[in-house]
């Protein structure tokens, strides 16, 4: 194959991680909304410029060869850092962005917000509320500077233990362990347990504290439909204390259990970060902590 040599164009990248995804040119075309030809010249000079065939196109549909999968890897994370890099700068100067999902993490976002805004020379922040799974995202890709998260894969960001507080076990008031003053997670293990709706959430080490066995419970989105599915008596799960003190209902009961291990949550920020206001905000949210009861 010739060689032009050279660097593929950013153009270049997106119009082959949509064909490498699609794997098929008509579908990529229609996609990028350009024409079918100049997609297919695009992809051929791409080849060219790297020396090296993407796709094998012996059969009936493109399959991409070896140095296409490991292309398009590279490419994800060439055109994932560029698209962050646009975000950042269009937030310089703006307002701070400071995500958490609801619950607790919000609760004590809302803590330091007030403490922030009471500072004549910190920046304006703005609050956002993201769902469960959300807040590492949003931080990578620069919709946000730093979220307020239970403990999470920290991969590319910094991340600082906030706080740690003890779960409880939540259970049907009928609960045959309701009665129990005391529990332990081997009381809990043949529970069903209730999984989030985000397949990054795969075991029970969240919920149970033990990962023998895969969660087997309603699915739920939100705390609330948690502890619905856990009156109902479809599942027992695992909740931070200020959780179930802020939710005393009738049709639940609150169980210690010795050995839960305590819910964590933390500070996430981008990995290696110089903004002042990004270290204004985390400094802020060690004094709050401190001063908390």
């Amino acid at each position: 194959m010739p060689y032009l040599g050279g660097m593929p164009e950013i153009r270049e990248l997106r119009y082959f991680c949509a064909v490498a995804d699609e794997l098929n040119i008509t579908r990529a075309a229609e996609r990028l909304g350009i024409a079918q030809p100049p997609l297919s010249r695009a992809m051929r000079q791409l080849e060219r410029r790297l020396g090296v065939g993407l796709f094998d196109r012996t059969g009936n549909r493109l399959v991409l060869t070896e140095a296409g999968e490991v292309f398009r890897k590279e490419a994800a994370v060439v055109l994932s850092a560029l698209d962050s890099a646009v975000h950042r700068t269009r937030h310089v100067g703006r307002a701070l962005v400071v995500t958490a999902k609801p619950g607790v993490a919000t609760r004590l976002l809302l803590q330091i917000s007030e403490r922030f805004r009471a500072d004549p020379a910190a920046p304006e922040i703005r609050v956002v509320v993201s769902g469960f799974g959300e807040q590492a995202d949003m931080v990578r890709d620069g919709r946000a500077d730093v979220a307020i998260a239970a403990c999470v894969d920290g991969h590319d960001l910094d991340v600082e233990l906030l706080a740690t507080e003890p779960r409880v076990a939540a259970l049907a008031a009928g609960h045959k362990l309701a009665g129990r003053e005391v529990l332990s997670t081997a009381d809990l293990i043949d529970e069903p347990a209730p999984r989030w709706n985000d397949p990054r959430v795969v075991d029970r080490d969240y919920w149970l504290g033990n990962p023998r066995r895969p969660a087997d419970g309603p699915i739920v989105r939100d705390s609330a439909q948690l502890l619905d599915v856990v009156a109902l008596g479809q599942a027992v799960a695992l909740v931070p204390v200020s959780l179930a003190t802020a939710n005393v209902r009738p049709d639940v009961t609150y169980r210690p259990v010795s050995d839960a291990p305590p819910y964590r949550t933390t500070a996430l920020w981008p990995a290696g970060s110089r903004s002042a206001s990004i270290a204004r905000f985390l400094q802020t949210a060690r004094v709050t902590l401190l001063e908390r009861p």
